[in-house]
């Protein structure tokens, strides 16, 4: 550049478009960046889950007695004598407690755990995608609790009830199957099945969350819905136990929010411009 000739500013992309729609912060992040960006969210969140494990520590009998209620409800109306729990190691009721604090932190640290989401993909969105900072963390923490108080309330009975119902004299009535219940097996079951409906019942507001960005449209959804309902029956056989009856109590609810969000997207949704008919 020549002595005396003016520098012309560097500009980010889009710096002159009066309707904000712009990412705010034009900053080239390289991958390991992103990586080191994650982790230092992924600490804050961990961070954000130690108080409500400790509180839950404290209950953690209470909370079990809960967890359990939809089992022994089942066990008593199939009949099947006193309910119990067993266990096979001196560790394992340790480690049960143990999982269901986590668990319940977990819960309780939602919303701040959606907040560190938040602040992890905000940066590459426009200005008017970041005002949805508040409704995305509030709807998310609501939807994810509520698929974990759905799978207790209504999946839970259900399944027990049907599971357990397989016991009892067989026909011959030479012997009788009777269920004997270990207390690390039945966390497993339970607190997978919560964790992952209130996963899935997420897809809602990701769904909404793409339309209002006009990322997608009901239409496209729409055309899209064919292949979830493939892709509903895959995530359903990874998210819970190996049991058909399991998949079943995940695909429905999956199938059935998908096209709820449908109709999400439709209201919601950027309205495109209808194609313009050939001369």
């Amino acid at each position: 550049m020549a002595d005396g000739e003016p520098r012309k500013k560097s500009r980010r992309p889009g710096a002159d478009d009066p309707s904000g729609d712009k990412p705010e912060d034009d900053v080239q992040m390289s991958f390991f960046d992103h990586l080191d960006e994650l982790r230092r969210r992924l600490i804050r969140a961990a961070w954000g889950l130690l108080p409500g494990i400790a509180i839950a520590w404290v209950f953690k009998e209470q909370l079990l007695d809960l967890l359990v209620h939809p089992l022994v409800l089942a066990w008593r109306k199939l009949g099947l004598g006193a309910p119990e729990l067993h266990f096979a190691n001196p560790v394992d009721p340790f480690m049960a407690y143990m999982k269901i604090s986590l668990v319940v932190g977990l819960l309780a640290a939602s919303p701040w755990v959606f907040w560190q989401f938040w602040g992890f993909i905000s940066p590459g969105l426009y200005s008017r995608e970041k005002r949805l900072a508040l409704p995305f963390v509030l709807s998310s923490t609501v939807f994810f609790a509520g698929g974990a108080v759905f799978g207790y309330l209504v999946v839970f009975p259900l399944g027990f009830e049907t599971f357990l119902s397989f016991a009892g004299m067989l026909p011959s009535q030479d012997l009788k199957v009777t269920p004997t219940i270990m207390i690390s097996e039945y966390l497993d079951f339970s607190t997978q099945l919560l964790l992952a409906f209130g996963v899935v019942f997420e897809v809602p507001v990701i769904i909404t969350f793409l339309a209002l960005a006009g990322i997608v449209d009901w239409r496209q959804l729409l055309k899209f819905s064919r292949w979830w309902i493939v892709a509903s029956s895959v995530i359903a056989a990874l998210l819970t136990p190996p049991d058909v009856g399991s998949m079943l109590l995940m695909f429905v609810p999956l199938v059935v929010l998908y096209f709820v969000s449908v109709g999400i997207a439709f209201v919601v949704g950027k309205k495109r411009p209808a194609p313009k008919p050939a001369a």
